[in-house]
């Protein structure tokens, strides 16, 4: 299967509109162009990542194995990892009732402040 290509006949959650699921990252400046970040799901305190099975991230395909997956539910299915650039990051949240939630989110990466978590 093509990297970010999933069938239109993905399941999606009933209740999608009421959730309050949302993708976020953190970063750290490492100098020359270069950044270690992580993605993480953010539940702003609803409970909702109780009902999570696991999250599937669809990188930018210049990372080497650009689909991932995360099963440990600790700091929300959290994805760690480098890189040089900002990008549209997809996830696939997978809910333990078997349907599945699409979230998108640019990844933010800035030198000043070297450190931070986006909105």
């Amino acid at each position: 299967m093509a990297v970010g290509k999933y069938p239109s006949s993905c399941t999606t959650n009933p209740n999608a509109a009421h959730m309050s699921l949302k993708l976020r990252n953190n970063w750290k400046y490492n100098g020359n162009d270069s950044w270690s970040w992580a993605a993480f799901l953010d539940d702003q305190g609803s409970g909702e990542m109780d009902k999570v099975d696991h999250v599937e991230y669809i990188l930018h395909p210049t990372f080497r194995d650009p689909i991932r997956r995360v099963d440990t539910k600790e700091d929300g299915f959290k994805l760690e990892t480098t890189g040089w650039g900002t990008f549209d990051l997809k996830a696939f949240v997978h809910f333990k009732d078997g349907s599945k939630k699409k979230l998108t989110h640019e990844i933010e990466l800035q030198e000043d402040p070297g450190a931070g978590i986006s909105q």
